[in-house]
């Protein structure tokens, strides 16, 4: 199963933004689209004290809330995910 988890939706542009960074990365992610899914929608809000922000990215036990390129490859580093 893969360690990352994608909470996004296909409209945003920073939620794009980092699927391509891990798909060009070869990095498996689950994607999960907080449009189709209300339960995954009201946990993000919830991790982000009530705020809807995408993407979420959560690695390991690590979240990171609408992270730049540069935070993404820095927790990706520190997961040991790429060298």
């Amino acid at each position: 199963m893969s360690k990352i988890t994608v909470y996004g939706a296909d409209w945003c542009g920073d939620t794009r933004r980092t699927r391509r960074q891990l798909d060009s990365l070869g990095i498996a992610y689950k994607f999960v689209d907080i449009d189709a899914d209300s339960a995954a929608s009201d946990w993000i809000t919830e991790q982000n004290n009530g705020k809807r922000l995408t993407p979420t990215v959560k690695i390991d036990d690590q979240l990171l809330f609408e992270p730049s390129n540069a935070q993404m490859t820095m927790a990706l580093l520190a997961a040991g995910l790429v060298v």
